[in-house]
């Protein structure tokens, strides 16, 4: 089964347990202790039903949601309908198209562990096409073991190997995470070369 075919099956059934209903808790308090971010592009790959990317609209951003899965879309686009923000969303593969135009920041939650361990260097390259020179990428990983998935084990050194030769790291830190991944996530803020 492809990806796109296991995502769109996933959404199709309602078998999304990674979909809380809300955006990422570290994602909200990273917007609400950052008020003085120049608003711009934002760009939120595996945005499944889109709590994230609204999180990001309700702030001022403008924000493109993107996913395989067309039903995650469609669901997405529902769910910003009921809001006030404006936010699009389109059916791409993240890893493998390009953008129109690059993104000043890229936010994921989880999206790396959620991709098989032999596309991360894609991950990666991909990230490079989609943030302009000097933007942002900010991420949270789940650091858990394993390479039964998705989702696939990472570690903080891991992540930080992969980046550190292309982006300088802002920052990182243990987020404000859900109940069940308390103490699990790590967040990485990295900026772009000019």
């Amino acid at each position: 089964m492809s990806g796109l075919e296991h995502w769109e099956d996933c959404y199709q059934k309602k078998d999304t347990p990674w979909d809380k209903g809300e955006p990422s808790p570290g994602l909200v308090d990273f917007l609400q202790g950052q008020d003085r971010l120049d608003l711009g592009s934002v760009c939120v790959p595996g945005c499944g039903m889109g709590h994230d990317a609204l999180a990001w609209a309700a702030k001022g951003f403008q924000v493109t949601g993107v996913d395989l899965a067309p039903t995650a879309v469609e669901g997405a686009r529902a769910n910003a309908s009921e809001q006030p923000h404006a936010c699009s969303f389109e059916s791409a593969n993240f890893l493998d198209d390009s953008p129109k135009l690059p993104f000043d920041w890229v936010f994921e939650h989880t999206f790396y562990c959620a991709i098989k361990p032999e596309r991360r260097p894609d991950y990666l390259q991909a990230m490079k096409r989609w943030i302009k020179p000097s933007g942002f990428l900010l991420a949270v990983h789940y650091l858990i073991p394993g390479e039964d998935g998705p989702p696939f084990g990472t570690t903080r050194d891991e992540v930080f190997n992969r980046f550190s030769t292309d982006f300088e790291l802002v920052k990182e830190w243990v987020p404000r995470s859900y109940p069940n991944r308390k103490g699990l996530e790590r967040m990485f803020w990295w900026q772009k070369p000019n």
